[in-house]
């Protein structure tokens, strides 16, 4: 119970009568009045809002990506009286970012009033919402009277995909392929003059009209790629990378890569690792490979121990005979980069590697930013050591004939699927 004005000012009125009474004794008794009636307008108050039922639901989506901010509505409704005052704090799960003000409403009988609320989540799985925190205003305005409202509402945050599919107008699965340019399961290289019993479908009659003689296309069967994401659930995962942690922006990626890999009809599978490999799936094309894979990814956790990406190898190599593209997301500066180098030597040269790791951005703008105190020439000289650390562990695995790239964390996913679809049209896979 919190007093409102009104009681402060019977207090205040009680307080000067038993003042006035000190010097007056014909009026000694007098504040035993206001103090009476007080006491009897709270216990009538307290009487009163006991029967009254404030009615709350939230209403928002059921699912919710992975770092990306969604707006949900808390809705208010009375039948008991024809308006009541409540204060409410708006509250949001802990692993979710959101702002927490508190609303000042007025509930007509029988109206809803709406109150938005806008959250991003930043850690995965199923997030019960707590109930708002209520206090209604009594009859007589005497004080606020806490209460409950259960909204029974669970948030289940997935991972994110990508809004909006990069592919280009126009283009086929097959990445680099040409419409038309001579059926399913093949795609153009080159142009090259025409020879003599090429069959008309290989013929580039645009070519062939602007050079005023037969032109034809040279043609090789398309390759449809595997790819095996594997995605570090290390205690380094638990670290902040942006909005999210790093175990959530990992996720994030594996998910839009597997998207974007079944828009080419490549086939996708996900390795979760710590200490030790801790889930396989198997690469598979087709949507039911993106809702398997992310199914497994809304479910994982950050593991207690530090990753080793060379056992993971080592399993990845162990259990796939065939050739492919290794997508490793884990940190290059958490994880020995002899293990890592390590890694990369079991892959090679049967499978090829791409290590992805995310920069921090705090640290990043350190080396630009103005001094303020004595401290911050050194931890600009920390933030250009943990620079020249990461661009020298990136060398050496580039030295050992894997791929390996950093970016900031918001940019990571992008320069992943550039980097995919590079390899893709160089054929280096």
């Amino acid at each position: 119970m919190s007093l409102q004005r009104n009681a402060l000012l019977i207090i205040l009125l009680t307080g000067m009568l038993g003042i006035l009474g000190q010097w007056d004794a014909s009026i000694g008794r007098l504040w035993c009045l206001p103090a009476a009636l007080l006491f009897a307008g709270l216990a009538y108050e307290a009487a009163s809002v006991r029967r009254w039922h404030v009615q709350a639901h939230l209403s928002g989506p059921d699912r919710w990506p992975l770092g990306r901010e969604r707006s949900v509505q808390l809705v208010f409704r009375q039948d008991q009286r024809a308006s009541i005052r409540v204060q409410s704090a708006l509250l949001a799960p802990e692993p979710f970012a959101a702002e927490t003000p508190l609303a000042a409403l007025r509930l007509p009988r029988g109206r809803e009033v709406v109150v938005p609320l806008r959250a991003r989540p930043r850690r995965l799985g199923r997030h019960v919402w707590p109930a708002p925190r209520l206090r209604l205003s009594g009859p007589l305005h005497l004080a606020w009277w806490p209460t409950r409202a259960d909204i029974a509402y669970t948030a289940s945050v997935i991972p994110d995909l990508l809004a909006r599919p990069d592919r280009a107008a126009g283009q086929t699965r097959g990445e680099g392929a040409v419409a038309g340019a001579g059926g399913g399961g093949t795609e153009a290289l080159q142009l090259r003059e025409y020879r003599h019993g090429d069959p008309l479908r290989v013929i580039d009659w645009k070519a062939s009209a602007r050079r005023g003689r037969l032109i034809s296309r040279e043609l090789a069967e398309e390759r449809h790629l595997e790819i095996l994401v594997a995605v570090d659930v290390g205690r380094a995962g638990a670290l902040a990378a942006g909005d999210i942690d790093r175990l959530g922006l990992y996720v994030n990626v594996a998910a839009r890569l597997a998207q974007r890999a079944v828009e080419l009809d490549d086939a996708i599978g996900l390795l979760l690792f710590a200490e030790r490999p801790v889930s396989l799936l198997a690469p598979a094309r087709g949507a039911p490979a993106v809702a398997r894979i992310r199914a497994a990814l809304t479910d994982c956790t950050v593991r207690p121990g530090q990753a080793n990406p060379a056992l993971a190898a080592a399993h990845i190599r162990a259990s796939s005979p065939r050739r492919m593209l290794v997508v490793m997301l884990t940190d290059l500066l958490d994880a020995a980069i002899e293990e890592l180098a390590e890694a990369v030597k079991l892959l090679g040269p049967k499978h090829f590697s791409l290590i992805c790791a995310p920069e921090n951005p705090r640290i990043a703008a350190l080396p630009a930013a103005v001094a303020d105190d004595a401290l911050d020439p050194f931890r600009a000289l920390a933030a250009a050591e943990y620079h020249r650390t990461l661009e020298g562990n990136v060398r050496a695995l580039r030295a050992l004939g894997a791929a390996a790239l950093t970016a900031r964390p918001e940019q990571l996913d992008r320069a992943v699927l550039e980097a995919y679809q590079r390899f893709r049209r160089q054929r280096r896979i």
